[in-house]
């Protein structure tokens, strides 16, 4: 493909992406797609229940469920008047001379028992009474526990405060004490879930009866300062109680399910139980990109590895195997539960909010996580299931703490520092072993982190020093030996004589010492550390609410401009770090093509140009950390850049060729060159060959 074609195409593809850009729908218009597709859908539910109605499908009571109702009514007791009553959520319901009187709910509408048993309502709603109905009559004992107001409890020490509510024995509040909230104005702490934003339950199913611990209202008390209870009595010695235990400086709360003569209510051949577990992630820092591209859920194989969600899209996966730990992980907080015995397999959902379907929680929440688990169950054990839950920090030394701590019996280890995304084998080894131990030992003596990012700087800077010596000196050679290849160029010019132009350069780098592939081997050394260094940054929680210089927060970006526009790619909000590290790279990038001389390819110059640039694009909403680390790890190899041309004079350089060429011996060369000049002879002698059977012919 020749130069025009490739210029012809990027500007057709550049002319293609400009009237799709100008021809996007607005925000109003999707909202209004949006809006249509919902309203077809309520129209097509409607025509459903129509048509079922048409086809005689009508839902009824029979004796015997109204028989069961009523028992099961009689057996929750009485209310102030004396009626026996049960009432939740979806009915109230009273037996009033020995006939069931009261409402139910049909959906968003509240009707007439005796509405439902004469079957005077559209069948539609009907439908829906029935539903409500036989939920009743399914959760038979447990039916009387659904009625009631919920209450909470609060357990807390120095570090976690947890709210168990009575409706469903659950946690539905956990608020860390040390870390705040950097989203709101005011100051807050970090509160990981609240009220509706996380729910988990238990649920039995035995075929003729239905348990759901969310619709149960349990009674709550605490036996200690570090123990609550949240208990159902059902009567005959039958007891199942939810105990937390949340020890003093602690992020882990332990939750057991324990039972008494449950054999006699669930059947002792019911061998599962299901869990579920839902949250409504909310927004925790002031930048949303990183937030929201760090959240999703961990897992981790019984006695395996530990997996992940892709955090980039909506997921939906069922795992099979068993399962030891499930974490809704946000990106420097987790809330994690872990399983004595382990789930024996799951369904993960992942689903985010997203801007564009005008969907007004998009601006405080990250996005929903659901996790429906099974677990083995046994109604004659005293401990039916037992879990220890994190609510705390992702950091990598805690959690390690915490692994020795919750580590099952078989030993092995939970890795839980993986909620930590450090990178793959090469850079997380690099981020655990050299720059957190680093950073932590100058982050012990020194309460300013950007001061501490400089001096990481530097110390990485000092430890591959070897190699950008041996790096930069080679470069300054090659910059001085830049007219002597403009000369070669100049004195074989063409494509006849590319060989021989070619070789005598090879001569000349030898002859000096230069070698233009020199410069690779520092930048191979720095690129791994360059990578755990993008990992490491936007992960250390360390940072989080730190400020230097004109950044509040180090882990967020550095906004000192709003635009009254949005860049496409770029948005409208302007981070000076990444800005002096775009400018930097630039100097930097010239700095290289000055070493190169005119040897380069205009098309790789091109391109040395436009990939800072593209940085300034790719990092500007990326944590602010992130960018000055960059910036000062350009800055130091411009200024070495500068003192090595000073240091490397261009006599030196041409008394050390005069030594080559006067010394008979031979340096023995490495091995790229040797191979180098031993292709280049290979070619000059087809060429030749080549140039003999042309002249023949």
């Amino acid at each position: 493909m020749d130069k025009n074609t490739l210029i012809g195409l990027l500007l057709m593809g550049l002319l293609i992406f400009g009237m799709s850009w100008c021809n996007r729908p607005s925000e109003e218009q999707l909202r209004q797609q949006q809006e249509a597709i919902e309203l077809a859908q309520r129209e097509q539910a409607k025509a459903d229940s129509i048509a079922a109605a048409s086809a005689g499908v009508v839902d009824t009571l029979v004796a015997s469920d109204i028989s069961n109702l009523r028992t099961i009514i009689l057996q929750a007791g009485t209310d102030s008047t004396g009626a026996a009553r049960i009432a939740g959520k979806d009915f109230d319901l009273r037996v009033v001379d020995n006939t069931v009187k009261g409402t139910v709910a049909a959906g968003d509408t509240v009707v007439p028992f005796e509405s439902v048993v004469a079957r005077t309502l559209p069948p539609a709603i009907q439908k829906e009474a029935i539903a409500s109905i036989n939920k009743v009559i399914k959760y038979r004992t447990f039916a009387r526990f659904m009625t009631g107001d919920s209450s909470s409890v609060r357990l807390e020490n120095d570090l976690l405060a947890i709210d168990i509510a009575s409706r469903g024995g659950a946690i539905v509040k956990a608020e860390l004490k040390k870390y705040q909230n950097y989203r709101k104005a005011d100051t807050t702490n970090v509160i990981l879930f609240e009220g509706e934003d996380n729910r988990f339950n238990f649920t039995l199913n035995t075929g003729t009866q239905f348990i759901d611990t969310e619709s149960l209202n349990f009674t709550t008390h605490q036996e200690n300062d570090s123990t609550v209870v949240a208990s159902l009595d059902l009567g005959g010695g039958a007891t199942w109680a939810i105990h937390y235990t949340l020890p003093r400086n602690s992020y882990a709360v332990k939750m057991e399910v324990k039972q008494t003569q449950m054999q006699n209510i669930i059947p002792t051949n019911i061998s599962s139980m299901e869990f579920e577990w839902f949250q409504r992630m909310p927004r925790q820092e002031r930048g949303r990109t990183f937030e929201e591209r760090n959240s999703t859920i961990y897992y981790q194989f019984a006695g395996d590895d530990v997996e992940y969600l892709n955090e980039m899209k909506a997921n939906d996966e069922n795992v099979t195997e068993r399962i030891k730990w499930i974490g809704f992980k946000n990106q420097y907080f987790s809330s994690v539960i872990i399983a004595k015995n382990n789930f024996s397999k799951a369904n993960l959902v992942t689903k985010p909010f997203e801007k564009g379907n005008g969907d007004p929680r998009y601006e405080d929440y990250l996005k929903e996580l659901d996790a429906k688990t099974t677990l083995e169950y046994n109604s004659t054990a005293p401990v039916a299931a037992s879990f220890d839950i994190y609510f705390g920090p992702n950091e990598v030394s805690m959690l390690d703490d915490y692994d020795k701590m919750l580590r099952g019996e078989d030993g092995h280890g939970l890795e839980l520092d993986r909620l930590v995304p450090l990178g793959w084998s090469l850079f997380r080894w690099i981020n655990e072993y050299i720059i957190i131990p680093v950073f932590n030992l100058f982050g012990s003596f020194c309460s300013n982190y950007g001061i501490v990012i400089l001096l990481l700087t530097l110390f990485i800077k000092i430890v591959i020093f070897p190699f950008t010596y041996k790096s930069l000196k080679s470069q300054a050679k090659m910059r001085v030996l830049a007219p002597d290849i403009k000369e070669i160029n100049e004195k074989y010019p063409g494509n006849e004589n590319a060989m021989t132009r070619q070789q005598k350069t090879m001569e000349l780098y030898s002859k000096a010492g230069a070698s233009p592939m020199s410069g690779c081997l520092p930048m191979l050394l720095q690129m791994p550390i360059l990578i755990a260094a993008f990992t490491f940054f936007p992960s250390a929680i360390a940072l989080r609410g730190e400020s230097f210089l004109w950044a509040t927060d180090l882990s967020a970006p550095d906004v000192v401009l709003t635009l009254p526009f949005s860049i496409p790619w770029y948005g409208n909000q302007v981070s000076l770090f990444c800005l002096l590290m775009t400018i930097t790279n630039i100097i930097y990038s010239y700095l290289n093509m000055q070493t190169q001389g005119n040897s380069a390819m205009p098309s790789m110059k091109w391109m040395m140009y436009l990939m800072p640039v593209m940085f300034l694009f790719f990092f500007n909403d990326y944590a602010s950390g992130l960018s000055y680390y960059y910036f000062l790890s350009l800055l130091i190899t411009i200024i070495q850049t500068y003192a090595f041309r000073a240091v490397v004079k261009e006599e030196d350089v041409r008394a050390e060729m005069a030594r080559n060429a006067a010394n008979k011996k031979t340096k023995k060369k490495s091995g790229f060159m040797a191979r180098l000049e031993e292709a280049q002879r290979r070619q000059q002698a087809q060429l030749r060959e080549q140039q003999k059977k042309n002249g023949k012919r």
